[in-house]
């Protein structure tokens, strides 16, 4: 004689997606951070009236270029050569590299001239200069 199991309802396991729940939002409020720190220096960008913002923006590294010649990498202010070895190591472990440049209006024409030397050093593909549109 067969002995017949009674059947078990399994249900949905709520607590397994409670926890990624949980883990996208912390995901989140710390890449919203980093990316907010990005832009934390003040930098007056230059006009242009014909200023677009690129469709690609995702991925690159944000460099910026305050009017007294200081490079940024996020918030961190870099020498140049510290930042030619940040964006050959980042063309290393994440190429290609493309990066955006946030450089203050007032800043001399030589900062952004060795700026260019070590992105071609490093091996970027593609450089965004940031410009402000006066007409949006």
């Amino acid at each position: 004689m067969l002995r017949r199991r009674p059947d078990d309802d399994v249900g949905m396991q709520i607590a397994p997606m409670v926890d990624i729940t949980w883990i996208m939002i912390i995901f989140f409020m710390v890449t919203n951070q980093i990316q907010e720190n990005q832009y934390d220096v003040p930098i007056d960008l230059p006009v242009a009236s014909a200023a677009t913002v690129p469709e690609d923006m995702e991925g690159r590294v944000i460099v910026n270029l305050d009017k007294e010649g200081t490079f940024y990498l996020g918030s961190e202010p870099l020498a140049l050569p510290e930042l030619t070895s940040q964006l050959k190591r980042r063309m290393i472990e994440f190429p290609p590299l493309k990066v955006y440049l946030r450089a203050d209006a007032k800043t001399a024409a030589l900062k952004t001239k060795e700026f260019y030397r070590a992105c071609t050093e490093a091996g970027a593909i593609e450089i965004v200069l940031g410009t402000f549109n006066q007409n949006r």
